[in-house]
């Protein structure tokens, strides 16, 4: 392990290269948008492009649950580079070296390269947001959605990329891991309703009843409380710690530590004390989300029966019910089959589209008084 470390944890001088080839890959979509629409208003060009960094960013989301997973999360120990190096072709020989010392360990040449493609595609989406956020301040006279929408997106990645950092220098600390997954999540949810606001701009939206609404945000609420469990529950890898359904270790309530388990500042694998965390931690950890999931599920089906009673909004019942599924088929699979690989990407990927889906059918839509209010009357009934 020290051989694998010893390595200045911030080497910046692979910034520019990192920050060069961000631009290399942004600029395929760039081009892509401007050529799809060169003869469309700005507005129109900006939608799309938010819509393609949308795109980008879900792709990202999933590629650093793939490396978070496949333990890559220090295949380049230091930040930006690796080794010093912008890419791991530079590094071949201190790679080399990590895994000739610690052949099991976290350095080696294939986890090097998904920890800096991951990086790379980071890179590659912030120059888009940053585009995004200049043209908004430059056009914004013919624009109707304020730039202050891309600008907090700007700083939205920005701080994301600070946590990226540190959840390399910091070694995977469990509480930094989580806050990147929330903050990833975060930015999809950033950039959904931003492309809610230019839809917006183009046609009126759509009127729902305010109870339903207001049900929807409690939802999505629960929703952010639960991936913020799942998170701790892998970033913990707490995930084997019942590999059974619906019992866990042959019980309803196993033996659990929650206050080592909830333990927010600490090494990951160590308690409070320093020590290795108890199992017992580890069964609390898990079981918190598994009894939220429960409520989440509840709340989703109870949502989706209000929205299909709503006509307009059956699309959005199926997608939200096609996604509790796929959530509770891929939870099941991480428990019962040993937490394959593809299962639990899917897992985090279910996550995130429930968070386009909520985000959008919030930012979609607006609410209004009544139901009455929401759905114009009949002309027969407007004319009593």
């Amino acid at each position: 392990m020290e051989a694998s470390m010893d390595v200045p944890l911030y080497d910046l001088a692979p910034v520019a290269r990192m920050m060069l080839l961000g631009v290399v890959l942004a600029l395929g979509p760039l081009t892509w948008v401007w050529l799809r629409n060169r003869q469309a208003p700005v507005a129109r060009r900006l939608q799309v492009l938010t819509l393609v960094t949308l795109f980008l960013t879900f792709d990202l989301v999933l590629f650093g649950a793939f490396t978070r997973l496949t333990d890559s999360g220090l295949g380049c120990p230091d930040w930006p580079g690796c080794y010093g190096s912008a890419s791991p072709v530079g590094a071949k020989a201190e790679i080399a070296a990590a895994q000739s010392a610690m052949p099991t360990g976290p350095v080696t040449l294939s986890k090097a390269w998904i920890e800096m493609v991951h990086r790379y595609l980071a890179t590659g989406v912030g120059v888009l947001i940053l585009v995004l956020t200049a043209v908004s301040w430059v056009e914004r006279r013919r624009l109707s959605v304020s730039p202050w929408w891309p600008t907090i997106t700007l700083l939205w990645v920005s701080l994301q990329g600070a946590f990226g950092a540190l959840t390399v220098t910091m070694k995977l600390f469990p509480a930094i891991v989580t806050l990147h997954l929330l903050g990833g999540l975060g930015l999809l949810a950033l950039l959904r309703w931003q492309a809610s606001r230019y839809a917006q701009a183009a046609r009126p939206a759509a009127p729902v009843p305010a109870r339903l609404w207001w049900v929807a945000l409690a939802v999505w609420g629960l929703l952010w409380l639960q991936i913020a469990l799942g998170g701790w529950v892998s970033t913990n890898y707490a995930v084997l710690a019942c590999t059974e359904f619906p019992t866990c270790q042959g019980q309803w309530w196993p033996t659990m530590d929650w206050h080592e388990g909830f333990a927010l500042w600490r090494e990951l694998g160590q308690g409070r004390s320093g020590a290795s965390i108890p199992f017992a931690a580890l069964t609390a950890i898990h079981y918190a989300h598994r009894l939220a999931a429960y409520a989440v599920l509840a709340a989703l089906l109870a949502l989706v029966w209000a929205l299909w009673l709503q006509p307009p909004l059956r699309g959005v019942a199926r997608w939200l019910a096609a996604l509790a599924a796929w959530q509770l088929l891929t939870g099941l699979s991480n428990v019962l089959l040993d937490w394959p690989l593809l299962s639990a990407v899917g897992h985090t990927g279910g996550a995130a589209a429930l968070v386009l889906v909520l985000t959008g059918l919030l930012g979609d839509a607006r609410p209004a008084a009544t139901a009455r209010r929401a759905f114009p009357a009949s002309p027969s009934r407007a004319r009593r």
